[in-house]
C-alpha cells in the first residue's frame, strides 16, 4: 500500500465518522446507523501495514467516541483487534474474492460493536440495551457486509487513478543470443 493510499484510508475514516454523526435518511429508514469503520479496518488489515492499521484504529476510534455517547477510547481496542487479526492472517485470506470480502465485513461489523458493548459494560455504565439493539446489531453487520466490497472497489479505483501502472513487458527478448567468451 502506498502512503497516498494510507492517507486516503484515514480521510475515508474521518468522512465516515462525520457521516455517521450527521445522521441521515438511511438511519431514519432502517432505525439503525451503519458503521463503516469495521469495513475500513478490513480493507486496511488486508492491504496495509500494521502502522496504518494501528493509526486507523486510534484515529477513527477516538473520533467516533468523541462524537458518540461512548467513553473516550472505548472503540479503539475493538477496531484494532479486528484490524490486527485480519492483518495477522492476511496471507491466508483471499482479499480479491467478493465472498471473502463480504464474510470478513460481516464478521468485523458484528464483532466490533459487540466488543465495544462489553467494554462499555465493564466501565460500570448502563447503556440502553434491549430487543431493539439486536435489530440495530443485525443492520450494522449486514451494512458492513455490503459496504466492504464497495470500499475495496473504491480504493482500487483510487489506486489506479493516482498511481502509475506496472510495466508489463521487459527489455529482455528470449530469442536473443548472448555470446560468451572471446570475440
Amino acid at each position: 500500500m502506498t502512503p497516498l493510499n494510507s492517507i486516503l484510508v484515514l480521510l475515508a475514516a474521518v468522512l465516515a465518522v462525520f457521516c455517521e454523526a450527521a445522521g441521515g435518511g438511511l438511519h431514519q429508514l432502517l432505525g439503525a446507523q451503519i458503521d463503516l469503520l469495521p469495513a475500513l479496518m478490513v480493507y486496511a488489515g488486508l492491504n496495509a501495514g500494521l502502522g496504518t492499521v494501528t493509526t486507523l484504529a486510534v484515529v477513527s476510534g477516538l473520533l467516533f467516541d468523541s462524537l458518540s455517547a461512548n467513553p473516550l477510547g472505548v472503540s479503539v481496542l475493538p477496531l484494532f483487534a479486528a484490524g490486527f487479526l485480519i492483518h495477522f492472517n492476511h496471507e491466508l485470506l483471499l482479499r480479491q474474492q467478493l465472498f471473502a470480502q463480504c464474510v470478513l465485513g460481516l464478521i468485523a461489523s458484528a464483532v466490533v460493536p459487540a466488543l465495544t458493548l462489553l467494554l462499555v459494560l465493564s466501565t460500570r455504565r448502563t447503556p440502553l440495551v434491549g430487543w431493539g439493539s439486536l435489530w440495530q446489531w443485525c443492520v450494522m453487520a449486514v451494512g458492513g457486509m455490503i459496504a466492504t466490497p464497495i470500499l475495496f472497489k473504491l480504493f482500487h479505483w483510487c489506486d489506479r487513478l493516482f498511481s502509475y501502472g506496472r510495466e508489463s513487458s521487459t527489455s529482455f527478448r528470449p530469442d536473443r543470443e548472448i555470446r560468451r567468451g572471446r570475440f
